[in-house]
């Protein structure tokens, strides 16, 4: 029998996944090239069953080949970071974890700054991007291992030192870069875009975005017991050593593959679980699904905004920036007596 609380859950996720599907429409009709929702609806449905085609050739270019590989990748970044920071949260048990906590971002920052700096195509400074955010949080878990006491405590306090140790050698390589070119591509790429994604790049990332999110849609109910604390979780049979270790890995998976090719966009996997925790609870089998699709619409309506604001495009870290700062000093302020 389904009990009340149960109810709610399911409307929350159905509300959020119907403004996901409302968002995702609107991304292509807003823009240079704007697609009006029926004859994105014409066009899809035409490949879809093989109708004859009635649409102009300008419009499935449009469609196919500049908006639907943005507008995917904006979906996944979003859904997919915010999984990440609720997941991390609920690890943690700290509203104010990130998914860069442990140095996934500030690694994959490095190794695109490096990429950039030795003149190595786009499709290796995503590869690298990945390899050194993965390869960040590793060395911060292996560190955290030596841990006498908190190894929880040590995971935090060794991802702040590597994170710090890696934004230091990208600024070293913004220091000795040439500041007529490749100084601005990596200021640029830092500053976080989702424009220049394409097919094979949004395919290659998806694989370890959808994998990590799925693990950890696996693992959420095990997260409602992790947040009682590692002893009372221990003592419902959780092996809270093997569900740490899948959660920084999923996780990581998931911060690193997005970063790759999307650059560093910040706050969203802060913001966006503590919304979702302040509407439907700390039950994550509810707040987790919520997180994705709330996660998802917000940067697909931060991506409509940086390409209908002004000429030039504006970077999404720097919008994502103006939601998440505020909102950073509400939680300080507002949970400051309890910190």
């Amino acid at each position: 029998m389904v009990t009340e609380k149960e109810r709610k859950g399911r409307i929350y996720i159905a509300a959020f996944a119907i403004l996901f599907a409302a968002v995702f429409i609107l991304s292509f009709a807003v823009g240079r090239s704007p697609v009006p929702p029926a004859e994105l609806a014409r066009v899809l449905f035409g490949k879809l069953t093989g109708a004859p085609r009635t649409w102009a050739n300008e419009i499935e270019l449009v469609i196919f080949k500049i908006r639907m590989p943005r507008v995917l990748a904006g979906a996944l970044i979003g859904a997919g970071l915010s999984v990440a920071g609720a997941a991390y949260q609920g690890l943690f048990r700290n509203p104010l974890v990130s998914p860069d906590v442990l140095g996934a971002s500030a690694g994959a920052g490095f190794g695109a700054a490096l990429s950039i700096f030795l003149g190595l195509s786009y499709a290796m400074v995503s590869v690298n991007a990945f390899i050194f955010g993965i390869a960040a949080v590793g060395t911060a878990y292996i560190i955290s291992t030596r841990a006498r006491r908190s190894q929880t405590l040590g995971m935090v306090l060794a991802g702040i030192m590597i994170s710090s140790l890696f934004s230091s050698a990208t600024s070293f390589i913004k220091l000795v870069a040439d500041p007529n070119n490749i100084l601005p591509s990596i200021t640029f790429w830092l500053m976080g875009s989702i424009a220049s994604v394409r097919e094979d790049r949004l395919l290659w990332a998806a694989v370890p975005i959808l994998g990590g999110m799925l693990i950890l849609f696996f693992l959420r109910w095990k997260l409602n017991l992790l947040t009682t604390g590692e002893d009372e979780s221990r003592s419902m049979g959780v092996n809270t050593k093997v569900l740490r270790i899948l959660v920084v890995a999923s996780a990581t998976l998931v911060t690193a593959a997005s970063v790759a090719i999307s650059g560093l966009i910040g706050w969203v996997g802060l913001v966006i679980p503590h919304f979702a925790r302040l509407l439907v609870g700390y039950d994550y089998r509810v707040m987790m699904p919520v997180s994705m699709f709330m996660g998802a619409s917000f940067m697909l309506l931060v991506d409509i905004l940086a390409r209908s604001i002004v000429t030039a495009e504006i970077p999404l870290g720097i919008l994502t920036a103006f939601v998440g700062a505020p909102f950073f000093l509400y939680l300080i302020l507002d949970r400051g007596h309890k910190m």
